[in-house]
């Protein structure tokens, strides 16, 4: 290898490094899932790191407030986030401070359930959807329930939207991460 090779090897390892290095994750993990009182911790929002995240629209059959709630993965203790709405499935929303152009979402969920996660810009547009016809189920009874990851991009995505349970089912985020777009990147 020359020596020209070799140092544009070198400056690509470290743009690459680079931009990892610029990826922000969200976790959940200081949310509490228990209230003092024994019941679930439902929420109209939380915020971390300055993305916010809520359900895309209130309930349309009921007069109920739309609400996100925490649940613990049972095998690995994680906090999860999703719809609290059971009876009438909501996607759970993303909203970032400032535009990103890749967010990757590690989830769990009911066997058996569909999952859909879409980029949204500024204007409410649809910049880019990933789905699954059903997440990765156990292979055995005893088996954990798998995280599995997807993955949207796109120049100037301001939100995410999540969703696909049925009525019953459950679909939660156990992180997301997510690249800020860079700053000379036109909206």
């Amino acid at each position: 290898m020359t020596r020209a090779a070799a140092l544009v090897m070198s400056l690509l390892a470290m743009a690459v490094c680079a931009a990892a290095a610029e990826q922000i994750v969200v976790d959940f993990e200081t949310a509490i899932v228990l209230l003092p009182d024994g019941n679930a911790n439902r929420l109209p929002q939380w915020e971390e790191k300055g993305v916010v995240f809520s359900l895309s629209h209130e309930p349309r059959r009921s007069k109920a407030k739309g609400l996100i709630m925490f649940f613990t993965h049972l095998t690995s203790g994680h906090k999860g986030l999703t719809s609290a709405m059971v009876t009438e499935q909501i996607p759970v929303r993303a909203t970032f401070p400032k535009p990103v152009s890749a967010v990757t979402v590690a989830m769990w969920g009911s066997t058996g359930v569909p999952a859909l996660i879409e980029a949204f810009d500024a204007e409410g547009n649809v910049v880019d959807r990933k789905s699954l016809d059903s997440v990765p189920g156990r292979k055995a009874p005893g088996d954990p329930v798998p995280v599995f990851t997807m993955t949207v991009n796109a120049k100037r995505i301001a939100y995410i939207e999540f969703s696909g349970p049925r009525e019953g089912e459950y679909l939660a985020a156990d992180e997301v991460r997510f690249t800020p777009a860079e700053d000379g990147e036109p909206r």
